[in-house]
């Protein structure tokens, strides 16, 4: 007889995910480490590594805030609207979040440039056009980005109040102010300080954005300068002492969303109903919500038809080298959904045991993948070529940087299982990889898919340690592209974008549509 509460202890494999975990870890402080050890001096930051430092945080401030309250009209607006397409719409605009850096600048550009679309609409008018290159382009571009997330983030909030609620609530013939108060303000408080602190600690470490808008030393984030560090001056320690601060800074935003998820209490258990919104009925509420959807919908789907528009027309006429820049993007971004599935899986199940072995992956949103990249070539360098593992590093690199919203996928679904299935497996005697074999990995499928597919579409178009290691006779693609627009050859960059777009979204579709087939 039992006279106290034990918990079961799963036969779940957890060896391979504790030196999962263990080796992300060293990836991430082992590396900084290195590249600390070896600077010749740990000397002060200068007045413009401060003026970098001030820009990171206000550009990530603002980006994050100008996202997450853009976002909560539209999920408003999705919530309470059910329409044909409805699931296709909201499908597409979460392709920015996919969508290679490089891909959607070209299609910012086209939009909001000195001579895009809307600078030619405002020129008509008498108005300056926008100032895409520095601050503004910057926030822009990350709005640009981030928006869908904030939007996933607070519309799945809503979509957990039950049906029953709204039913009650137009019974007690509540005002739109009443909805507000008492069902959409709770969920607020709980989802959009995730969504605002997830954000800015993604904004921290941008480095694509401010490498293509930047415009100048005044609109250089932290990442930015870190590789000018590597890159022209080959001064360590100024990059590790970057790189440690903006540690410091995005790990502290990263913990901070860990922390705001927890322990959030919903609305409770409902019958599984259609909800339906009695608060959207009126007239003003149906154009509002129309005008928000349209708007969002606009500012993301623009961009990619205007790369699209202009890219299919030069994809006839593309250099070679364009084609071999894609069959290696190709190659890495395999090589990296290969790492992302053995990684993910790993932590995923040893993090049903051990909560904080979530939190490494967390680390990673706080990592500068260019100091990773410096301290495993500086590992490497002893005893082989360093260009020789260029392509290898990237990948390593790209995995780490993807680990943790591979993770917040998976772990749900891998504890859900675990829940459900964990005493009938261990009543059968199941052992640690039948359990994993005929339960977990059947049932998780759709997750890991989504996971892998992730993993490899955010490699396919990744401008990060590529640009400060590749030679001159290999490039993947995102850096063949930035190679064409330094080149101003803005047709080919065109028709490579376009190629790149849909090599993204096809690796993307093909991982994804793995995990869901008889899933």
């Amino acid at each position: 007889m039992a006279y106290r509460a034990q918990q079961l202890n799963f036969p779940i494999p957890s060896g391979f995910g504790l030196g999962a975990a263990a080796l992300v870890a060293a990836l991430i402080l082992g590396t900084l480490g290195v590249v600390a050890w070896n600077a010749p001096d740990a000397g002060r930051l200068g007045l413009s590594d401060w003026v970098a430092v001030r820009f990171t945080v206000s550009q990530a401030f603002i980006s994050a805030a100008l996202s997450v309250a853009f976002a909560v009209p539209v999920a408003r607006a999705l919530s309470r609207r059910n329409f044909f397409g409805r699931g296709v719409l909201i499908t597409l605009l979460g392709a920015p979040f996919l969508l290679p850096v490089i891909v959607a600048v070209m299609g910012l550009l086209a939009v909001f440039g000195r001579s895009g679309w809307v600078s030619q609409a405002l020129e008509l008018i008498g108005l300056p056009p926008i100032p895409i290159y520095g601050f503004h382009g910057v926030v822009i571009a990350h709005v640009f980005f981030n928006l869908p997330l904030a939007t996933r983030i607070i519309l799945q909030g809503w979509a957990g109040i039950p049906a029953e609620r709204f039913r009650l609530a137009a019974q007690l013939g509540f005002t739109s102010r009443d909805m507000v108060r008492h069902l959409e303000w709770p969920i607020l408080k709980r989802t959009a300080p995730g969504a605002f602190a997830i954000i800015f600690a993604i904004c921290l470490s941008s480095f694509a954005v401010a490498l293509t808008l930047g415009g100048g030393p005044r609109a250089t984030t932290v990442e930015l300068a870190i590789y000018q560090a590597f890159r022209f001056d080959f001064d360590l320690g100024k990059a590790a002492r970057l790189a440690t601060l903006q540690l410091a800074m995005a790990g502290s935003a990263a913990f901070l969303a860990f922390w705001a998820s927890k322990g959030q209490g919903g609305f409770g258990k409902g019958l599984d109903r259609a909800t339906q919104r009695w608060d959207g009925a009126t007239r003003v509420a149906r154009m509002s919500d129309v005008a928000f959807i349209l708007i969002a919908s606009l500012f993301l789907l623009v961009p990619l038809c205007a790369v699209g528009a202009r890219g299919l027309a030069a994809l006839p006429d593309l250099p070679i080298s364009v084609w071999i820049s894609a069959w290696l993007s190709i190659k890495v971004a395999a090589l990296s959904a290969t790492l992302a599935f053995l990684f993910s899986i790993s932590i995923a199940l040893t993090a049903v045991r051990f909560a904080w072995v979530e939190s490494v992956g967390l680390l990673a949103i706080a990592a500068s993948p260019l100091v990773i990249g410096t301290g495993l070539f500086i590992v490497i360098f002893p005893f082989a070529s360093p260009q020789d593992w260029a392509m290898v590093v990237t990948a390593c690199v790209n995995v780490v940087m993807a680990l943790p919203f591979a993770l917040r996928v998976l772990i749900p679904a891998v504890q859900d299982v675990c829940e459900g299935y964990g005493r009938l497996s261990l009543s059968l005697g199941f052992s640690r990889w039948a359990m994993l074999r005929l339960v977990i990995l059947p049932r998780v499928r759709g997750p890991l898919g989504f996971a892998i597919g992730l993993a490899a579409a955010l490699s396919m178009g990744d401008l990060g340690v590529v640009a400060l290691f590749a030679g001159t006779s290999e490039a993947t693609l995102p850096l063949q592209i930035y190679r064409l627009m330094g080149a101003y050859r803005m047709d080919a960059a065109a028709g490579a974008a376009l190629l790149l777009a849909v090599l993204s979204f096809g690796i993307f579709w093909i991982c994804d549509s793995w995990g869901r087939r008889d899933a």
